[in-house]
């Protein structure tokens, strides 16, 4: 199948949206802290990433579906980001610096779900090449959070709002190259989202998604944490995070003939599978070394397998002038309130019971995925095709 006409634009908007999340999200902490914020205020203002993703998908979903006018969306919120991040330079106390991650989150929020149903939209329902656009995504990030490190050990961490700031100009920038695909569909059309959140198949997905989520909390929260406490160094820290993305990168770009070959449910069945294994090796393996490698191989089916059988299956129900929407209520239960939970939970766990409880219930709340996952695809009445395989 030939590549979509907007192939480099998307390319390129993954690649710098990514980008900012990987300068973002791994040193914000530390610049609250030379902030002089205490270790309670920095815990509320990261985990405001995590909460306006329950609201902001779903809000600038339903504006874009509603308006028609996806693109649009996108470049307000990716713009309107833009403007907000200038507070940072200027914020000194926590009710400011609160009220600034509340706003930039929900701008950034938003970018997400839109440029996955923009590019959904794009493709008409073939996603052949979909991993091979979104792994830019992979790589954005793992190129950003590796310079940004070199750039802050050299310049110091108050150095990061500029990098950031870079970061959302050229994703601002990357929106004015892209434009919205013309429509396929007509407006009576499609159902309701209330009557597709109605079917118990609809329901089991998402619950599945929660929970998968909630799982990968033992990961974006604990891993760094228990891998320090087992002795390794930030060298060999930054080294399995980097393992993990590449592991990913190299599935994206290899997925299609994976797609064409196995059923949806069978890879997404394996995905929850394997991600409950890798909780138990690091959780109960991590003092070896290899055994961690193996452990972060699995991030290509734990991430990249779930993320892509998640957006065939998706499509199933919410196609159309559904995707802004349909992408929104993923990120937002998945990310927003599967992570919120797995978030909050896993550190009761960590403090009452250790880090080797964490990442047990990590597999536990993984296996529950997967039975979750195995009814929603007993229920769903299809005729076996893969969304991701190109029409006949």
């Amino acid at each position: 199948m030939p590549w979509p006409k907007q192939s480099f634009g998307f390319a390129g908007f993954f690649f710098t949206y990514y980008a900012f999340i990987g300068v973002f999200a791994p040193y914000a902490s530390l610049y609250f802290a030379a902030r002089g914020m205490s270790a309670a205020q920095i815990g509320v203002l990261m985990s405001l990433i995590q909460v306006m993703r329950i609201f902001g998908p779903n809000l600038w979903g339903w504006i874009a579906d509603r308006s028609g006018r996806r693109m649009l969306v996108l470049r307000i919120t990716a713009w309107a980001g833009c403007i907000t991040f200038i507070g940072f330079f200027f914020g000194r106390d926590f009710s400011t610096l609160f009220a600034l991650m509340i706003l930039l989150n929900l701008f950034t929020s938003a970018q997400g779900p839109l440029s996955e149903a923009l590019l959904l939209a794009e493709m008409r329902g073939d996603l052949t090449h979909y991993g091979r656009l979104r792994l830019w995504g992979s790589i954005g990030f793992i190129v950003a959070v590796t310079a940004a490190g070199q750039i802050l050990d050299a310049r110091g961490v108050t150095a990061m709002p500029w990098i950031a700031l870079f970061t959302l100009v050229l994703t601002g920038v990357a929106t004015l190259c892209l434009h919205e695909a013309p429509r396929a569909w007509a407006a009576v059309d499609a159902p309701s989202v209330g009557a597709l959140l109605r079917l118990r198949e609809v329901q089991a997905f998402f619950v599945s998604s929660f929970l998968m989520l909630a799982a990968h909390g033992a990961i974006y929260v604990f891993y760094s944490l228990y891998l320090e406490q087992l002795g390794y160094s930030n060298t060999v820290i930054g080294l399995m995070w980097s393992l993990g993305v590449l592991a990913e990168i190299v599935f994206f770009f290899f997925q299609a003939p994976f797609f064409q070959r196995f059923s949806l449910r069978s890879l997404m069945l394996a995905s929850l599978f394997l991600a409950a294994l890798r909780f138990v090796m690091i959780g109960f393996g991590a003092q070896s070394l290899v055994l961690l490698i193996v452990a972060q191989l699995l991030h290509a089916a734990s991430f990249g397998v779930h993320n892509s059988a998640a957006v065939a299956t998706m499509q199933r129900w919410f196609a159309g002038p559904l995707q802004a929407r349909g992408q929104a209520l993923f990120f937002s239960i998945s990310y927003g309130l599967g992570g919120t939970f797995g978030g909050l939970a896993l550190s009761l766990v960590w403090n009452e019971f250790g880090a080797r409880a964490v990442f047990l219930l990590a597999a536990g709340f993984a296996a529950l995925g997967m039975l979750a996952a195995g009814f929603s695809y007993r229920w769903q009445r299809t005729d076996g095709r893969n969304a991701i395989s190109p029409p006949e």
